[in-house]
């Protein structure tokens, strides 16, 4: 294994995206050996920066395919990446459970044949008269929030994640370019990634992990790959906490699509990702809170105190996300429209298989 890793040493991969998914692959290749490095114009700005890290995995309702295959591999593997992470970073974690709602009788239906037919003891379906819906139904003003609850989904802090992968790079020396590349080419045994400011960066591999713009890197005759961008966006909402005590309610959940976190007893952060847009439009809050028939009273005189949002890509014509090799030392991993957080682990597991089968 030594040896091996010697060899991997000499290996140069160029990871072109610094969000979820290019940091955990630099995360996992650094841990087998190879030299990496992460090129990104900003980190600020990609899409990671909008998740809220509701981890949906065991939830999922299609047990069979590459989705499921993906989810589960990753739902093993997140708690040993937690345990590897919390050197670098004690205080993160998964917090669980997850709570998924809806105020729809047909989708409540769907959820209560999955439980059954599945027979999973971490999913059940959550009674009238359980803790949870009592105290949502009391907070949201209404009576018919239905759901399920996974003791084995949860949220982890996406912010947090994201800062404590900068650490375990920063402890790895991990080379990080702030620089736009605009152009990949192979030239004999190795890619020449040319940056805007035309300075060639030369290495064994490629990843590309920068959603929108890795597609226009490649070319699209020969790989006829198509990507959406998808706006995901959130907000923190103030309230008047004399009206709603919102840490009565579950530590995360989602309604209909809307992800919701009390973050404290007047602040509730509200997210979703559900527009074929790139900028957000100006009735964010009328979209983000019209969950409900009637919003209750303190919601609607709930005021913004933050907002943010982030684009995201998804696969036009193919399931997410886009999992490829495209040629001889080209990977690209991207296009995973909610799941970035959730699949990281197990799609970063088979970008370094995919690169061990190449190079023996």
């Amino acid at each position: 294994m030594k040896r091996l890793k010697e060899n991997f040493q000499k290996t140069h991969i160029v990871i072109v995206g610094s969000g979820i998914i290019g940091k955990f692959n630099a995360l996992e290749l650094s841990e087998l050996g190879f030299q990496i490095t992460i090129i990104d114009p900003s980190q600020v700005q990609n899409s990671s920066n909008a998740a809220l890290g509701l981890l949906m995995g065991n939830m999922y309702q299609k047990r069979r395919g590459r989705s499921w295959d993906l989810r589960k591999q990753s739902i093993e593997l997140w708690p040993q990446w937690i345990t590897f992470l919390q050197k670098f970073n004690n205080q993160l974690n998964i917090e669980k459970p997850l709570i998924q709602l809806t105020t729809n009788e047909e989708k409540f239906k769907k959820l209560e044949k999955f439980i059954s037919e599945n027979n999973d003891i971490n999913l059940r379906i959550l009674e009238k008269d359980s803790k949870f819906i009592k105290n949502i139904n009391e907070a949201f003003q209404t009576k018919n929030i239905k759901g399920m609850i996974s003791f084995k989904d949860g949220r982890i802090n996406a912010t947090s994640l994201l800062k404590t992968l900068d650490k375990y790079l920063k402890d790895k020396k991990i080379n990080f370019l702030a620089e736009e590349i605009i152009k990949i080419r192979k030239s004999n045994n190795h890619w020449i990634s040319t940056t805007r400011n035309n300075e060639n960066i030369k290495s064994n591999m490629v990843i590309l992990c920068n959603s929108l713009k890795g597609v226009d890197l490649i070319d699209n005759l020969s790989h006829n790959i198509k990507l959406k961008p998808v706006l995901g966006q959130a907000i923190e909402v103030e309230i008047n906490e004399a009206e709603v005590d919102l840490l009565s309610l579950p530590k995360q959940f989602n309604i209909d699509g809307k992800n919701f976190i009390p973050k404290s007893k007047n602040k509730l952060i509200i997210g979703s990702t559900d527009e074929y847009s790139t900028k957000p439009e100006e009735d964010t809050f009328e979209k983000l809170t019209n969950f409900l028939d009637q919003k209750p009273n303190w919601l609607m005189k709930g005021k913004i105190s933050k907002k943010w949002y982030g684009i995201r890509s998804r696969p036009d014509g193919e399931p997410s996300p886009i999992m490829k090799n495209l040629e001889d030392g080209l990977i690209i991993c991207t296009g995973f429209y909610k799941n970035g957080i959730l699949l990281a682990p197990a799609c970063s597991k088979w970008v370094a298989n995919e690169i061990k089968n190449y190079l023996y």
